[in-house]
Formats: structure tokens, sequence, C-alpha cells
């Protein structure tokens, strides 16, 4: 699932092909994903987009809705929005007039002068969702309550951490704590933080949070600049949470950057958490729901017993 980093490089991309331009036309491909009724996305048609914004793991598209007819050319209409949940398979392709999108992949078609925005999906599971909006105040129905991680002070990142005892993993990526961090940049943060993605949070030190916060900050920071550097030399295309130059995500039994051991990893229903043993955990394995409880007695303990 594209997070926060991915959603910065994408509105990198989308600002200056979109943003001041009118939207021609707004078509639903696929209804499924249209999940309101009200405003129509006729009333889309002629609208100028003004503004751009993440809510969370979502984007926002604002638009100025376009002069009634007869009436003033400044329309004091309620802007409309656009909001977007890529979920898991979800992404976004640009295209200047001409070249297409496979038509099985296409959810919705956003028309501009230069160009095309494609809303698409791979796959069968159809998660990915889109809500057409009247009104700013609207927007809040997407606030899941958690505290951008960017920028935030080390006192509200302590409270917000401490103020319910979970997993650094499930804190990290719960967005009723902390908005924009999903599995794959919560791994990286971990490994930063030399810390194990199964430690409580009630009983981390002042030490640890403070390193925590550091590799939340250093990590998202890293990742933002580089994918909004290469979103302004093209439009993202590859949007993956598998990128070359992380640690330890997507690298299973790859060599860890930094001290060489294999990384490991924890599997649970379609997702999977990989760490360093020997950085994170000092060498000990984390039980993994399947194997080790398939395997019982001869799952090994430590990084030793594996070799």
């Amino acid at each position: 699932m594209p997070e926060l980093p991915d959603l910065a490089a994408y509105l990198e991309a989308l600002a200056p092909r979109i943003t001041g331009h009118t939207l021609e036309r707004l078509e639903i491909v696929k209804p499924f994903v249209l999940r309101t009724v009200d405003p129509a996305p006729e009333a889309f048609a002629g609208a100028r987009v003004e503004v751009l914004r993440r809510i969370g793991k979502r984007i926002a598209i604002g638009a100025h809705p376009a002069p009634l007819p007869g009436g003033p050319p400044d329309s004091r209409e309620p802007p409309l929005w656009i909001v977007m949940h890529l979920m898991i398979a979800g992404r976004l392709r640009w295209r200047p007039p001409g070249p297409k999108v496979p038509a099985s992949l296409v959810l919705a078609r956003l028309q501009f002068p230069d160009g095309v925005l494609y809303f698409t999906e791979a796959g069968s599971k159809r998660r990915a969702s889109l809500h057409l909006i009247r009104g700013d105040d609207e927007l809040g129905q997407f606030e899941r309550g958690g505290l951008e991680p960017m920028g935030l002070p080390i006192a509200d990142f302590a409270t917000r951490l401490r103020s319910e005892n979970h997993t650094l993993k499930r804190a990290l990526t719960d967005p009723r704590l902390f908005a924009g961090i999903g599995n794959a940049y919560s791994d990286e943060i971990l490994h930063a933080a030399r810390l194990s993605p199964l430690a409580l949070t009630s009983r981390l030190d002042d030490d640890q949070v403070a390193r925590l916060h550091a590799a939340v900050q250093d990590t998202l920071g890293g990742w933002i600049e580089r994918l909004r550097a290469e979103a302004r030399a093209a439009f993202p295309e590859k949007v993956t949470a598998f990128r070359e130059g992380m640690a330890v995500h997507g690298r299973y039994h790859e060599p860890c950057p930094d001290c060489g051991s294999p990384v490991q990893r924890i599997r649970y229903a379609d997702n999977e958490t990989n760490y360093c043993a020997r950085c994170q955990t000092g060498g000990r394995l984390l039980a993994d729901r399947a194997m080790s409880r398939l395997l019982k007695q001869d799952w090994p303990r430590s990084l030793d017993e594996l070799t």
C-alpha cells in the first residue's frame, strides 16, 4: 500500500500537471470504486483544480466548480473534492493525449486538457475506493485521528506512542495514532532505531523513544526527499513497497546492510514484518505464527541455532 513518502511523490508529480487546470471530465469506469452518490461525477466537468492534499493514506483533489450558466464568473459554490484511497494495488498513472492505460486496470479517468490521470487497480480484490464530496467540512470524515509524524515534537510523539499499549509495529501503523505509516516504512524505521517490532510501547524508556522518534524523522524524511526528486523528473509509475535501498523490508534472507546477518520475517495474514535479529532483537528470532507453531520445539530461538 502506498505510504506517506509514496503519496508525497504522487502529489509532487500531480501539482504541475493538474493544479490550476480544468478537469474536463471525470469518468467512473468501474462503478464499484465509487462510494458516494452526491455530488455526481458530472458535477466535476469544468471544475478548476485548486489544491492537492494528503489525508492519511488518501489523496484528495480539490476543485472549484465551473460557474453556473448566466451566473458570475467567480462561483460561490462550495469546493468539490475527489478523495482516493489506493489501498494495496491501486495506483495513479498519467498519460499525455494519445497513449492509454490497459482498460482492464482502469477504475476512473480524469480528463485534463494536457493529459489523462488514470486511477487503476491490479488484481481482483477490488479494495481501492473513490469518494466525491462537496465542501471542505466533509473532509473530516476521512481523518482517522493519527498525528502527522513529520516534524512532530518528541514530547507529542512520546505521549501518543504511549497512549495505548501495543507492539511498536502495531503502534506505528495504527492510523489512529500516526498518519501515513504502513508496513514497509515501519520496518525501515524500526531497523534504523534498533528496536524490535514486538517491543511493547509501555516498556520503552526515554532513550528508546528518542531513538524511535529520530528514526521516524530520518527514515521518512530521507525517502520523501528521494521520491519527490524522482517524481520531479518523471511521473511515478512504479510505486512499490519493495524499493532498492531499503534495509530490511522485502529483503528476507538477504544480508542486513549494517551487520550482514540474514534478514528475518514474521508472517501474518497478508502481511509480513521484516527485521534484523542481530541489530534489533539481540540475536533472538521472533516467533512466526505459522512456522513456529508448525515446528514447535524445532523452531530456532536465535541466529546461532539457525546457522
